[in-house]
């Protein structure tokens, strides 16, 4: 069956899933004719016992390390058990996590004093209970055996007491000259006690220089805001109260600041119940494809640097419409030949000024922040959709500090360096050269979780605690205070941020407890103190802070105008002979910290599909120029450093620029991540840290073979996904039910009824639906799900329980794209039971498909019979050689798999079955709401509902209920349980 068939046509829409389907390559045509895709199946006894210890690292490592402190230890049986802990029933506490200059509120799972699981906090105003999957990978960053556990002095293993003797020494030192010589690179931080602290080390060393430094930042953003009020803010946008979006090279649903918010802010503006409500419209313009492209309505290609004259075109447009945005309609501007579309977006936003917000990224340079400042200023977003805060107790990044501070290493003026979570050597500018810098300084002094690229370049190393070990605090980028308390012992000995800042600021070593302690008894007084510290302990953050207004801003339209000047809206049209490079913070690894987590890393790319490496990404058009295949390994050459790396095309980006993800070709930090993908830091200047003109590509002639599961589980072109406009879906209302015609259907099975007790279902509403992967990730922690390496997922063993499939419709130059979680559906006519020849997978009275592991003898048979390919084999024995500390992040609710056996999703039994024993000791039944699933309660959009569809009034009910649920594959009468809501986009009719 060709790939363009009718068969995969849907009224008109053809989805596919990479290059290879769309041509129908003899290759994949081969994969179609069997079930599973190649290598799967087959198995491989050549993965020796060294090649699966040394890949998997901090996932699957060796157990008792000799360099690994085993926390076991210390565990001995209660003699007075503590009245609060119950053996077997976790507690939660309220914490946040620390992520740049922003915070997010959580609440972590405990069993008997292990931290298991990490949800988000309902209330926070950074979480609102969603999460990302940073947010849950954070659970095996804790436990990752690879931590630094040693503190180091010059390469030996020294003590923290024979630290604090030489930093004394330091200390008086610069006392006598009030900090010369004294700097510290720290890394962004938005915190009341590390504020107070870096204010004390200030007055102690008034000559001291205070750097902050993070690779991924915001500092265009602030300094554009800067530029058109003269004030030094930040955005918080409203998303929630806009009609129409322009997003501006902005993937603000995944990878800019407040990301977990904003995605449900803009899910919430178009979350639709029947045909007659209304949903926003997001107009996207964008160089690489992003989840943002994803979910807009209209997408416009444009490389990183076409976007500054676009968005000063759009400007002097949005002045024919009667919004004159700060007196540039008289500015030259570059024609990029996209009229139509400017005229468009243009008089959408005027239509709905007030109601409108446009927001670029961060990536972008600050003259294009100062006039999108000055365009929401003219459409009266200001104070509605788009508020400015001021930095409270944070700081932000400031590539020129960096730039002074390297020279300054380099000609001995710095003699003493401190640095706070920073890890310079690997990520700094490549132009600063700061590993000889570092050369230059006589102390050095590194606070880091890692034996990093830094550590060992430093005279003292000290190990760093995780944020789940330690005491602090944080303040949201509204203004919140929230509290960071620790919910285990410091696995090696860590110590935090707040404590060695202390410790450098006074001389005196302190409690983290005591010093954040000191700091809340002036944001809450010290009447009543003790009460209030235990409630904001319990609920995590102060919510009834007194948050200050918004601050209230001027546009200045001369030093919006004096901004049009810059170089960046002068620059040329990047083309064949002069290739644009773009650097970008990686969805899975960010600035590289998830670098040695193998949830991260074995987690597929959401667009490019690609696991365990990052590539070199182009668009179909400048392969094809370039002369590039998938798999190519080619030399790139900028601004005279060069870097190999395999190419990977991607349908839908920018002609001529190439793309490179941040944060991989690690050396020092860990067995996970050491030698996977190139290191883009390498060819990352401080001249053009976001994108820049003039890279190269030469081809090597060699081949890599990367893992990428695009064209793993492909369902032969039936329609599985469904979608219509907005106009469309009010036209035909039933359209998601029309799709898919069958004559009336029977079983061969006698029908069981399902019209008694609890019987659980589960929706997906694909428009809220980002494909963030925060379920996937959710799903792994909560159900010990391994972690199977590169060359396993290559041979498509992947054993992620949900998976999120990404299709694209369309040219391949310029598609949309939509994604579709799948899992289990656990069929009332399940295929699998039918041919398991050992009863291993049955069906319970409650609706769910059930595994009874050590019946199951690995026939297989089940996992060809499910048409949704959901069910995931143990090929061989992940689990069996886990570190004792990876042990520690297994869910003691859930049985750990072995070798041999099939296992999926199952609608986290466990979570239902503690409901259950609750009611039932209450003497009642289960609400609605008290069973929520791992993948539920992760997803940032609240894209996903579960639930007891036998009660009425459950929330699940009414969602089925509505004309937009459909069941995926139902021609098939196999009744699965899950069902979806199918998409609805709302595109601009003058650009249809």
């Amino acid at each position: 069956m060709s790939p363009m068939s009718k068969d995969n046509d849907i009224r008109g829409r053809a989805y596919w899933r990479s290059l290879k389907e769309l041509s129908g390559t003899p290759e994949l045509e081969q994969n179609r004719g069997q079930e599973f895709t190649e290598g799967a199946s087959e198995m491989d006894n050549s993965w020796s016992r060294r090649n699966f210890l040394g890949l998997l690292g901090a996932s699957i490592a060796l157990a008792g390390l000799s360099s690994c402190r085993r926390p076991v230890e210390k565990i001995v049986p209660y003699v007075a058990q503590p009245e609060e802990v119950v053996p077997g029933v976790a507690q939660h506490y309220a914490t946040s996590m620390p992520f740049g200059n922003t915070a997010c509120g959580l609440l972590v799972q405990s069993h008997e004093g292990r931290p298991t699981k990490i949800e988000g906090n309902p209330g926070h105003p950074s979480s609102r209970g969603g999460t990302s999957p940073f947010m849950q990978a954070e659970i095996l960053n804790l436990y990752d055996p690879d931590r630094s556990q040693r503190v180091m002095h010059k390469g030996v293993e020294s003590s923290y007491n024979q630290f604090i003797s030489a930093w004394r020494g330091l200390f008086d030192r610069h006392s006598q000259n009030r900090g010369e010589g004294l700097a510290v690179l720290a890394d962004e931080f938005s915190s009341p006690t590390l504020a107070r602290l870096k204010n004390d080390f200030a007055d102690k060393f008034p000559r001291a220089r205070w750097v902050t430094w993070a690779p991924v930042n915001d500092e265009n953003i602030s300094r554009g805001i800067e530029m058109a009020t003269g004030k030094i803010a930040r955005p918080l946008y409203n998303y929630d109260k806009a009609r129409v979006i322009l997003s501006l090279d902005s993937d603000f649903l995944q990878m800019e600041t407040e990301s977990v918010t904003a995605a449900r802010g803009f899910v919430d503006g178009r979350r639709i119940e029947t045909e007659k409500d209304a949903m926003n419209r997001l107009y996207v313009v964008e160089g690489g494809f992003s989840l943002t492209g994803a979910a807009a309505d209209h997408r416009l290609r444009l490389t990183s640097s076409q976007i500054a004259a676009f968005t000063l075109a759009l400007a002097k447009e949005l002045g024919t419409s009667g919004i004159e945005v700060a007196g540039i309609a008289e500015t030259e501007g570059r024609d990029w030949g996209e009229a139509k579309w400017i005229k468009a977006v243009a008089a959408d936003l005027a239509r709905n000024a007030g109601k409108a917000l446009v927001v670029a990224g961060r990536r972008q340079p600050a003259p294009v922040h100062a006039l999108v400042a000055a365009i929401n200023e003219a459409l009266d977003n200001t104070g509605k959709t788009v508020e400015y805060r001021e930095f409270r107790d944070a700081t932000s990044s400031k590539i020129q500090d960096m730039v002074e501070l390297a020279a300054d290493m380099k000609s001995g003026r710095i003699t003493t360096l401190v640095m706070l979570g920073a890890n310079p050597a690997y990520n700094a500018p490549a132009d600063l050269d700061f590993s000889e810098a570092l050369k230059k300084v006589i102390h050095t002094l590194q606070l880091s979780q890692y034996d990093d690229e830094t550590a060992g370049l430093c005279e003292w190393h000290l190990p760093q605690s995780h944020f789940l070990e330690e005491w602090s605090d944080v303040r949201a980028l509204d203004g919140t205070p929230g509290i960071v308390q620790p919910l285990i012992e410091p696995l090696h000995g860590g110590k935090s941020a707040v404590e060695i800042l202390s410790l450098l600021a006074t001389g005196r070593d302190r409690r983290g407890y005591d010093i954040v302690r000191k700091t809340w008894q002036d944001i809450l007084g010290r009447i009543n103190f003790d009460n209030k510290w235990r409630h904001v302990l319990h609920d995590g953050f102060l919510a009834d802070a007194g948050q200050p207004d918004p601050l209230k801003i001027k546009i200045k339209s001369d030093k919006v105008i004096g901004a049009l000047d810059d170089d960046c809206l002068k620059a040329e049209a990047p083309d064949n002979n002069l290739l644009e490079v773009v650097f970008q913070a990686d969805p899975s690894l960010f600035d590289g910290r998830y670098a040695n987590n193998g949830w991260m890393q074995e987690l597929p790319d959401p667009v490019s599909k690609i696991s365990w490496d990052n590539a070199a990404l182009v668009s179909p058009a400048t392969a094809r120029a370039l002369g590039l295949e998938n798999g190519d390994v080619v030399k790139l050459s900028y601004e005279g450093r060069e870097l190999e790396s395999p190419i990977w095309i991607i349908p839908g980006q920018a002609d001529h620029g190439i793309v490179l993800a941040l944060g991989y070709g690690r050396k020092e930090t860990g067995r996970v991540s050491g030698g996977v993908g190139v290191n883009a830091y390498a060819m990352r200047t401080s001249k053009n840290p976001g994108f820049g003109p003039g890279i190269s590509v030469t081809k090597t002639g060699r081949r890599m073979e990367l893992a990428n599961t695009q064209d793993h589980s492909v369902m032969e072109g039936r329609p599985i996904v469904r979608e219509a406009a907005l106009e469309e879906y009010r036209k035909h209302p039933e359209f998601a039910r029309e799709m898919v015609e069958h004559p009336p259907l029977k079983s061969l099975w006698d029908e069981h009824s399902y019209a008694e007790g609890y019987q659980w279902g589960m929706s997906i509403d694909l428009p809220a639906c980002i494909g963030c992967n925060a379920c996937t990730i959710a799903c792994q922690s909560e159900n010990n799900i391994p972690v199977v390496g590169k060359k396993q997922v290559r041979n498509g063993r992947e054993m992620h329980w949900i998976r999120v499939d990404r299709y694209y419709k369309g040219d391949a130059g310029d598609p949309e794209m939509v994604h579709q979680p799948v899992a289990c559906h656990h069929c009332e006519n399940a295929p699998c039971e039918q041919v398991c020849p050992v009863a291993a997978t049955v069906h319970d009275g409650e609706g769910l498909n059930t595994m009874v592991y050590n019946r199951c003898i690995g026939t297989r048979y089940c996992s060809n019979n499910c048409p949704y390919k959901v069910r995931r084999f143990n090929f061989f024995n992940y689990t069996n050689e886990l570190a004792e500390t990876v042990k520690m992040a297994q869910n003691p609710d859930v049985t750990v798999r072995s070798r041999g056996v099939m296992e999926k999703c199952t609608y986290c039994v466990q979570r239902i079955n503690r409901a259950r024993i609750s009611a039932t000791n209450a003497g009642r039944e289960v609400r609605d709401g008290e069973v929520t699933a791992a993948c539920e309660q992760a997803c940032p959009t609240r894209a996903i509902v579960f639930g007891n569809i036998n009660d009425p009034d459950s929330r699940i009910t009414k969602v089925k209920k509505q004309n937009r649920s459909y069941a995926m594959l139902s021609e098939l009468n196999i009744k699965p349980r899950t069902t979806y809501m199918a998409k609805v986009r709302n595109p601009n009719p003058e650009l249809t």
